[in-house]
């Protein structure tokens, strides 16, 4: 069950840095990324906020199973 954990939040810290940047220093990530590295991974709010969502909604799931 550890292994759950684990791996919940680091996608945890994941999708709160993806919004992170992506609300708030998205002028910052385009300036500094590769064009083809922009093609494929966007950061925008929409996307962003949507991952953390699902990521949320899979942690209210984890813990009412009584895994996190």
């Amino acid at each position: 069950m550890v292994i759950e954990k684990i791996i919940f939040y680091l996608i945890l810290i994941d999708s709160i840095g993806a919004n992170i940047i992506a609300w708030f220093f998205s002028s910052l990530y385009k300036k500094n990324m590769n064009k083809g590295i922009l093609k494929h991974l966007p950061a925008s709010k929409g996307w962003c906020f949507w991952y953390l969502v699902l990521v949320l909604w899979v942690g209210y799931g984890l813990s009412r199973l009584g895994i996190i």
